[in-house]
């Protein structure tokens, strides 16, 4: 689906002007995006298997949550639609915890140039809150204790993005010393 979004400089400044995501995505223009990680009391964490008809990473597993920015939305209220959008849940912007924002510059075989600064939230859920996936973006939602993501991400079968490494052990990092 094409959004309109803000474009953002080489530093995650706003420039006042907005695209839509597809232009951005085809001419390599900054745009802010969303991570959004889920993770339970007793050290489990939610991955999202993404759609199949994903236009980058189809079928891989990744961050509970991820999306777009759109224009002139705050992160917090981008990471709340999101959520909604994709899992299926509401959830407290205050409860949000932002630990940080990762400057991505990627461009793929498909000619999708993704060069975004993504604001990376934590949120502590019960892994028994009932969780519908959106058809569309979400092929399947799993929990894994944090032990199994970081055997899956050493070992580099069990479908994560390859070259994701570094941003899943600082979440494991995180989280870890939040429990």
């Amino acid at each position: 689906m094409d959004e309109l979004i803000d474009i953002l400089d080489e530093n995650g400044n706003s420039t006042g002007e907005t695209a839509l995501k597809s232009k951005a995505h085809i001419e390599g223009l900054f745009h802010p995006t969303i991570h959004v990680w889920f993770y339970t009391i007793d050290g489990k964490i939610l991955l999202q298997q993404r759609g199949k008809n994903k236009e980058t990473y189809p079928l891989k597993w990744d961050v509970s949550v991820a999306g777009h920015i759109a224009a002139g939305e705050s992160p917090e209220i981008g990471a709340f639609r999101e959520v909604e959008e994709e899992i299926g849940i509401q959830i407290q912007t205050d409860k949000l915890e932002k630990i940080g924002i990762r400057k991505k510059e990627k461009k793929h075989d498909n000619g999708i140039w993704d060069r975004e600064f993504t604001h990376i939230f934590l949120y502590l859920l019960d892994e028994n809150t009932q969780l519908t996936k959106q058809d569309s973006e979400v092929e399947a939602l799993k929990w894994v204790s944090l032990n199994e993501f970081k055997f899956l991400v050493e070992n580099e079968d069990g479908g994560l993005i390859s070259s994701a490494k570094e941003r899943y052990f600082e979440i494991i990092k995180t989280i870890t010393s939040k429990l």
